[in-house]
């Protein structure tokens, strides 16, 4: 899934981020709800998970202006208010699900796999383009029906190319996407993944021409076919 978490508090959003991709779910997160908005306008979430209590924009009013907006992703609230009363505001503001801090992050896990079972507005399980497949709720990935084995970051920057086939990813956009807390990363990693991924379709009997780099920019799946 593609999940956008709203929260501002960087203890709770790094550990909570970490997991959700090591299940292989795409993350980006916004410390506040201004952000949170601005990322929810350019790209199509599957989840977002939207702290009640943000700065600037507070989640009721931005899960309200989602909606208003037409957003139709699923919107799993996190607050430590724990009343009817607040519970019923984000509802009716509307939240689908509600989930009071502190939580176990299986407990987590748990709602978020009822959410994707209501089923209708959530994106294709799986993702074709050209000669790859990819499955993210088994993780399995192929090229030209060869099955290929990815680690846990090619297989999130191959699903982000995959997701948004006609968007250039520059190198600091991966970064930011996939490694929002480890400041230890550069952008050289990206290229890195990139190389492997490539060599890695390759290798399963597809087109390494298939990632194309845009020059100075970036990097895109081919537009064109290339069979």
């Amino acid at each position: 899934m593609k999940v956008l978490l709203v929260e501002d508090n960087s203890r709770i959003a790094r550990p909570l981020a970490d997991d959700l991709r090591r299940q292989h779910h795409a993350v980006d997160v916004a410390e506040d709800g201004v952000k949170g908005w601005e990322y929810a306008q350019s790209t199509a979430y599957d989840l977002i998970l939207l702290d009640l209590m943000l700065p600037q924009l507070d989640g009721i009013s931005l899960c309200k202006r989602l909606r208003e907006t037409g957003c139709r992703s699923l919107i799993l609230m996190l607050t430590a208010k724990d009343t009817t009363t607040d519970k019923i505001i984000g509802l009716d503001a509307g939240a689908d699900d509600y989930l009071v801090k502190p939580f176990e992050l299986e407990e987590l896990a748990a709602r978020i796999r009822a959410l994707s079972r209501r089923g209708v507005d959530v994106q294709p399980s799986v993702l074709v383009y050209q000669e790859l497949q990819l499955d993210t709720q088994s993780h399995c990935v192929t090229c030209a029906e060869n099955t290929m084995k990815l680690t846990p970051k090619e297989h999130m920057i191959l699903e982000c190319f995959l997701r948004s086939p006609s968007q250039v990813f520059s190198r600091s956009m991966l970064l930011e996407k996939l490694w929002d807390f480890d400041r230890t990363s550069g952008e050289e990693t990206i290229k890195t993944h990139v190389a492997n991924l490539r060599r890695k379709i390759k290798l399963a009997g597809g087109s390494e021409d298939l990632i194309q780099t845009v020059y100075g920019v970036g990097y895109r799946l081919s537009a064109e076919p290339l069979r």
